[in-house]
């Protein structure tokens, strides 16, 4: 942290994996992660922070940890993985993957708008009947492995947290919950790009809709930088979603805390000093509700 710059990291765990579990041992599981990370914090408090980890296969179970995790814990939000194995499926490989819209996971969106603590939707690997149709089956010797790169950070993770996004939007969960905070990492998940494109397509589709889609990612979506060094990717969510929903991240420990501190060094070229303050750590501290 001291060596790429960063003065408070909020740490989380990278839980894909966990829905091979069955739901008890999951939860029991998660809870000891979350009281592992709160002992970490409480070691450095003005050093770290925390995410909550949940098991989504048991919505109720989710948000009562989440509930104990912000009022007990002193956690800033929660990190969930992708889609989600259901209670009483033992592995992501019987029965179907469920996008968080579904309905059963509302007492889960609910604790979050009112505890007023955001969610970070992380990607997580693709289910198998994805991966099969997907990213299986490419020629060559190498072709296994360029299929696995592309279905996560290559292609395949972006592309599906995109489609979550999407759909949560379309599922009018942000009408319902009005004050309910969404984070995005990797510079929006490529959807800063074809945000004009979507949301005139999906708002007319999506006719239960009360605003426009697009309308949505400057009320209730943020995104983080987290693994994009680049300039033009920045470039484009500035132009799309404004500096205001933008946070710097890093993506430790999958990149070095060094690319970041040379990413905000050739972006403090063309960005303000207002707008590198906002970047660097004002748009995260008035989010998670950090203090100086």
């Amino acid at each position: 942290m001291d060596e790429g710059g960063v003065d408070l990291q909020v740490l989380s765990l990278a839980s894909m994996g966990i829905d091979e579990l069955d739901s008890a041992t999951a939860t029991s599981l998660l809870r000891d992660v979350n009281d592992e990370l709160a002992a970490a914090i409480g070691a450095n408090p003005s050093r770290l922070a925390g995410f909550a980890a949940l098991n989504l296969k048991d919505p109720a179970s989710a948000a009562s940890e989440l509930e104990r995790c912000v009022s007990q814990l002193g956690f800033v939000g929660a990190l969930v993985d992708g889609t989600v194995r259901v209670e009483g499926a033992a592995t992501r490989s019987a029965g179907p993957s469920l996008f968080l819209d579904d309905p059963r996971f509302t007492p889960f969106w609910e604790a979050a708008a009112q505890l007023c603590v955001p969610v970070y939707l992380h990607p997580a690997l693709p289910p198998p009947e994805v991966a099969e149709a997907y990213y299986s089956g490419l020629p060559g010797e190498h072709g296994d492995a360029v299929g696995f790169a592309l279905s996560i950070a290559g292609w395949g993770w972006h592309s599906e947290t995109a489609i979550h996004t999407l759909r949560l939007i379309a599922s009018g969960l942000f009408d319902r919950l009005p004050g309910l905070q969404l984070i995005l990492g990797h510079m929006g998940e490529m959807l800063p790009m074809a945000l004009a494109r979507s949301s005139a397509v999906l708002s007319r589709a999506a006719g239960n809709l009360q605003r426009p889609v697009a309308d949505y990612f400057q009320s209730n979506i943020h995104a983080t930088t987290s693994g994009y060094f680049t300039q033009p990717p920045l470039r484009c969510a500035v132009d799309v979603l404004g500096i205001d929903r933008l946070m710097y991240s890093v993506d430790y420990p999958f990149s070095a805390t060094t690319q970041g501190r040379a990413f905000l060094n050739d972006a403090a070229h063309w960005l303000g000093e207002e707008d590198m303050a906002k970047l660097g750590q004002g748009n995260a501290m008035r989010l998670l509700k950090l203090s100086a």
